[in-house]
């Protein structure tokens, strides 16, 4: 069925390459590869282990006890010996183990050791991230052993593994972190589905891999989204409250504070005024939810971070749909009038949901190799811009902006059925007045094209240029 294209391994290919390249210098590696839930970082692992002498185990939220059990049998099914005990009395007489694996090697292939959601087993037994990096420094330092731990919790991982009061610290060889696929790596798992429906799909799935798996490619996009989130067995019905369960004790501020980003409030008192809760709690809250990358922090393109004029919108655009359009309708959706409320009131809203996320597809796509290389300079970073019109008197607002010390980029991103015309342009032109640079380009990016008036614009203005949806996915 066409069902299984979205089993296959795609994407990820940057890193499948660097992890072989890792595995043919025939020295000591230890990789540590991180990244959100349901991000793909389990199969990528499997990808790389395959027709590779390996040990994979992925460790549990249980007892110490039940995770060296396992992991015992995990190494030792791996040399197929009838072995004399079942498993190690301990977690030093296991790494002991590996010792004697790896003083052994000369005369085979190389061993790769994978552990995956490795804070479980640090939070089951702390003290093995201490006992790790003394076997690293003694013993497995000097062999050819492949290490790889692997954990999706962002602050365990960042901190407790590569953070510099981590015993791990320095001793890594190689890190990952796994993000989102881009629009332009998920379109590989859409390929039923007409471009803007997989733009649709890539903005409500937030291009997290597991979830586009779940996509059926002969189903229509209404069907897929109704299925998926509007249904109380759904895949996704539940799936923000699983994953913020996952990682936070206490879910139900959190939920609070993506309702109101989700709403619309994008300033820290805004989201604590409707939230109800204070800001310096809202504000520690937040953070936590940056570093799980469901939220972030913005600044205009030419200030600094610590800029007054900071906003906290959704970076995970699955959730930003979640509680845009399904948490306001849960009784509904639970009394099996899911697919009305869809058609009803969902559907209509999604061309405005896509504004936002066609901004983010016009900036992925300015971030490939082939365009990066056509642009007036090499620009640093793309960011939107806002603040205030002395002149007018009113607050502007730039989608897409990029800058160094004499020249910039203007950007303008619009999503709509109509054709973007000439008044686009020459609004973007004025508002670039604001600055003071010796050169300005301007870039229009526009789902349903160009009047013919602005493409002669184009024609006359050598620093203009329009790019049409249709454009962006001919690479």
């Amino acid at each position: 069925s066409k069902k299984d294209d979205g089993m296959r391994f795609v994407g990820r290919d940057r890193e499948l390459k660097k992890l072989n390249e890792l595995y043919q210098e025939e020295e000591f590696q230890f990789v540590v590869i991180y990244g959100r839930r349901r991000v793909g970082k389990t199969m990528l692992i499997n990808e790389f282990l395959k027709k590779k002498r390996s040990a994979y185990y992925m460790a549990v939220e249980g007892t110490s006890k039940e995770n060296l059990s396992s992991i015992s049998k995990v190494l030792l099914a791996e040399k197929n010996e009838e072995f004399y005990m079942p498993e190690f009395p301990d977690f030093e007489s296991l790494l002991s183990y590996i010792d004697h694996l790896c003083k052994n090697t000369d005369d085979q292939e190389r061993l790769v050791i994978a552990i995956d959601e490795f804070p479980y087993l640090a939070g089951s037994y702390p003290a093995i991230s201490s006992m790790l990096q003394s076997h690293i420094d003694q013993c497995w330092k000097d062999s050819n052993l492949f290490l790889i731990l692997c954990g999706s919790s962002m602050s365990f991982m960042e901190e407790q593994v590569l953070g510099y009061k981590s015993p791990l610290y320095g001793r890594r060889t190689a890190q990952f972190k796994l993000h989102p696929f881009t629009y332009f790596e998920a379109r590989q798992m859409l390929s039923g589905f007409k471009v803007e429906e997989q733009a649709v799909l890539y903005g409500v799935t937030g291009g997290i891999p597991e979830y586009l798996s779940r996509i059926h490619n002969d189903w229509s996009m209404d069907d897929n989204i109704k299925k998926l989130f509007f249904d109380e067995s759904g895949r996704l019905f539940d799936e923000p409250g699983n994953l913020l369960k996952q990682e936070l004790q206490d879910p139900s501020s959190y939920h609070s504070i993506i309702t109101a980003i989700a709403g619309g409030a994008s300033r820290l008192n805004e989201i604590a005024t409707k939230t109800g809760l204070a800001s310096s709690g809202c504000s520690a809250q937040i953070q936590s939810l940056i570093t799980l990358g469901i939220i972030k922090k913005e600044t205009p393109l030419t200030e600094g971070i610590k800029s007054r004029k900071t906003l906290y919108t959704l970076e995970d655009f699955m959730f930003l749909f979640w509680y845009r359009f399904v948490r306001t309708n849960l009784s509904g959706i639970m009394r099996g009038i899911g697919e009305t409320i869809y058609e009803v009131s969902v559907k209509p809203q999604i061309s405005h949901f896509m504004g936002y996320i066609f901004e983010e597809i016009c900036k992925q796509y300015l971030y490939l190799p082939q365009i990066y290389m056509t642009l007036p300079f090499p620009t640093g970073e793309f960011g939107r811009w806002w603040g205030n019109n002395p002149k007018k008197k009113r607050q502007e607002e730039i989608d897409l902006m990029a800058e160094n010390s004499s020249e910039a980029i203007f950007g303008e991103c619009k999503w709509r059925n109509e054709p973007a015309d000439v008044d686009i342009l020459e609004t973007l032109q004025e508002r670039s007045g604001l600055f003071h640079y010796q050169k300005q380009s301007y870039m229009i990016f526009s789902k349903s094209g160009f009047t013919e008036k602005l493409k002669l614009r184009e024609q006359e203005e050598e620093n203009v240029r329009l790019i049409s949806f249709e454009d962006m996915n001919q690479l």
